[in-house]
């Protein structure tokens, strides 16, 4: 039987063990997916040394980044994009062979592109880590000018303290990279003026659980439209499967 996995830290919010264990059995494949929640990733070695029959695995958070030191190819985009979430795993000689890939990039474009207006020029990227390179990636290929937002003092991003009411009415178009407000912390959400946001305003929240965080409540109360990220993810689990069973162009590290 093949298996397939997702490596990240904590692993209680994650929706992937459900979806595939799902397709498998519904498509008759011999395989199951698992949860592998590492505390850290120097210990992703010993998950494939235990594993064999690992075919694929999904990177969260905290490991996009770090995983990379870990590969031994990478698309171009994930390159790119500096950050994966996808990693197909074959053997030859004896020797584990690690490919890198980014479906974020490809989900959220796909999610978020239908949405967009003619009044959505720039947009505002909360958070710097893994998950918001390759939003950045997917807003600017769509033709959007980024901005990031930092907690702390950060080379090309400002900080939450400068997200004035005026970068919100400029900015028209934010997206939640950051875990706040997820499950079980949904009384949370970003500090920025949502009273300057009004039915120009775009809010897309990353997170799923809960389905409508108080991040898209706030806006929504100011008539901003508003999506979470479970599209966003049934898409980027999609091109998972497609990653792990596909035969992409890849750089060699």
């Amino acid at each position: 039987m093949d298996k397939y996995g997702l490596i990240g830290y904590p692993l209680g919010h994650s929706f992937s063990i459900g979806y595939f264990n799902e397709k498998f059995q519904n498509e008759g494949i011999d395989a199951v997916y698992e949860n592998y929640e590492i505390p850290d990733i120097s210990t992703l070695p010993e998950i494939l040394d235990s594993n064999p029959e690992l075919k694929g695995l999904n990177v969260t958070i905290p490991y996009k980044e770090q995983v990379i030191k870990y590969l031994d190819a990478i698309s171009p985009e994930a390159n790119a994009i500096g950050a994966v979430n996808v990693i197909r795993v074959t053997h030859k000689d004896r020797k584990t062979i690690l490919k890198g890939f980014n479906s974020d990039v490809i989900g959220f474009t796909k999610s978020i592109d239908p949405m967009l207006e003619p009044c959505h020029k720039k947009a505002l990227i909360l958070g710097t880590g893994g998950a918001s390179k390759a939003i950045n990636f997917g807003l600017k290929s769509l033709g959007l000018e980024t901005l990031f937002v930092s907690r702390s003092k950060k080379e090309g991003a400002i900080r939450y303290e400068d997200v004035t009411p005026q970068v919100v009415k400029e900015y028209n178009v934010i997206v939640n990279c950051t875990p706040i407000g997820m499950y079980p912390h949904a009384d949370e959400c970003p500090n920025i003026p949502y009273h300057a946001m009004d039915m120009h305003t775009l809010l897309y929240d990353l997170i799923y659980n809960p389905d409508e965080t108080l991040f898209l409540k706030r806006g929504k109360a100011h008539c901003a439209t508003i999506a979470n990220g479970l599209e966003m993810l049934l898409l980027q689990a999609f091109s998972s499967w497609e990653f792990w069973n596909g035969k992409e162009q890849l750089l060699y590290i």
